[in-house]
């Protein structure tokens, strides 16, 4: 199934391998219906069960899900049969930034446009509770038209997996370019790890070498950790100094992405206006003039204002007839998650969210993009219980509504669900996961997400070869 020429689920031509791994082979691949490129990732689900890597393949699908960013390589589609999982994934075409710097250092300006684009897309990340751990050039790729792509979320981690100190502490990483607190193994800040290593790529950048290197695996660890490189002499000084807020040993000092976005020296070549910040991301996200730049920013406070829209497989995939731990594993415990679908307009279902909000004294937060946080006013057994909401659109009147708990205890969360926000939604809720929708009325036209009960009996290894 994996030659060249073959096809996969009777819509991608496989074309040739581009990489492999010990778990996983990475195809190109044409979409027979657009004739557009893809990548197709397949891993084996043998040997990722076999090494109990399931957990991470999950979590690999669940981020590509909420990081939809111009700087980050989408995932377009998931697929299993017994035997694979099938990634089909946006298809770069420029090759790996660690090309460009095996050849030397670049020129300022090219750097900081690699850099404005990279901190915009791993600030984007943090915002949705996401840390990639893993950020260096062989992961980051370009599009044809130069701009830079984050790739490989095989090692990041979600809000979730921190522990009752706030903290992740699963040592990862590339030595270069990890933060000191991840090697110490005292727990550490993603956000902070993270910035860490885009300031290790910065530095190369520039330099053309790594600002931490030794034969001696010791030795460069503790050059990492008291901070100790030097700068190549063309260097600029206000560069230098970004750098060097950058590469704190201290995370509690260390300078965060919104202040590096706020710097001089990552300004330059973006527009200045009192929309700055605004016309800021839209340059560094590929527009090319003012004008474009005003489009792009009024285009991103609408998409702020309204739910996600979902494509078919999203619906499928977010249903219950497709449960993706059902990929790796027999049974499950109490899930993390509850969905329901809705016929109404996404401003009733905000409404009715914010009203059980406050009767239940739940404090509300708007991220945008139809995604809210509900944060508990008093602290349980594990800290505050959060929880977080999601619409998604099907159709004007017909929502997805994901909600899970993002962080405090499991058990408190599941009794504030069942006991209280499911009673008090009941106005709102077309059917709960897992349960039959009711009948609809005589007259209603129906909507491809009626047929959910045919979707329950989807069995992707019928529509594979």
């Amino acid at each position: 199934m994996d030659s060249k020429g073959s096809v996969l689920m009777q819509r991608y031509e496989m074309g040739k391998l581009l990489g492999q791994g010990t778990f996983a082979k990475v195809y190109h691949a044409r979409d027979i219906k657009t004739g557009t490129s893809v990548a197709i990732k397949i891993i084996n689900k043998e040997k990722i069960v076999k090494v109990g890597m399931m957990e991470q393949i999950k979590r690999e699908i669940s981020v590509m899900k909420l990081v939809r960013h111009p700087n980050i390589v989408q995932l377009y589609e998931v697929m299993a049969s017994k035997a694979k999982i099938y990634f089909v994934m946006e298809y770069v075409r420029g090759g790996e930034l660690f090309n460009k710097v095996t050849k030397g250092k670049m020129k300022e300006d090219a750097a900081r446009k690699y850099f404005q684009q990279l901190i915009s897309a791993v600030d984007f990340c943090h915002s949705r509770g996401v840390y990639h751990r893993d950020l260096k050039p062989e992961n980051l790729l370009l599009d044809e038209n130069g701009n830079l792509k984050i790739s490989d979320f095989g090692l990041s981690a979600l809000a979730e997996s921190k522990q009752q100190d706030g903290l992740l502490h699963t040592t990862c990483g590339t030595p270069a370019y990890v933060a000191p607190e991840v090697i110490s193994r005292r727990g550490y800040d993603g956000c902070k790890a993270d910035t860490w290593s885009c300031g290790v790529i910065l530095f190369v950048l520039l330099a053309g070498h790594l600002p931490f290197h030794d034969s001696n695996l010791m030795e460069m660890y503790r050059k990492i950790g008291k901070a100790e490189f030097k700068y190549p002499n063309w260097i600029a000084p206000d560069a230098r100094r970004l750098i060097s807020k950058i590469l704190d040993p201290n995370p509690n000092t260390r300078i965060s992405t919104s202040k590096i976005m706020e710097s001089s020296w990552f300004r330059r070549g973006l527009k200045s206006s009192k929309a700055s910040r605004i016309a800021a991301a839209a340059a560094i996200n590929g527009c090319t003039n003012a004008k474009e730049a005003i489009l792009d920013a009024a285009d991103t406070k609408a998409e702020l204002a309204k739910p996600a829209n979902l494509n078919a497989f999203e619906i499928i995939s977010l249903s219950a007839g497709f449960d993706l731990s059902g990929l790796f594993e027999e049974g499950s415990g109490e899930k993390k998650e509850i969905k329901f679908t809705s016929n109404k307009p996404a401003k009733t279902i905000i409404s009715k969210l914010e009203e059980v909000a406050t009767r239940l004294k739940l404090k509300v937060s708007k991220k945008g993009g139809g995604h809210f946080r509900f944060d508990g006013s008093k602290e349980g057994r594990k800290g505050v219980l959060s929880v977080d909401a999601e619409i998604f659109e099907v159709s004007p009147t017909f929502h997805l509504v994901e909600m899970k708990k993002s962080n405090g205890d499991t058990l408190e969360y599941q009794k504030l669900m069942k006991k209280e926000m499911r009673p008090c939604l009941k106005d709102i809720v077309w059917t709960w996961q897992g349960e039959e929708p009711p009948p609809a009325p005589p007259q209603q036209e129906k909507t491809e997400f009626q047929t959910s009960s045919q979707v329950a009996e989807f069995d992707f290894d019928d529509r594979l070869p």
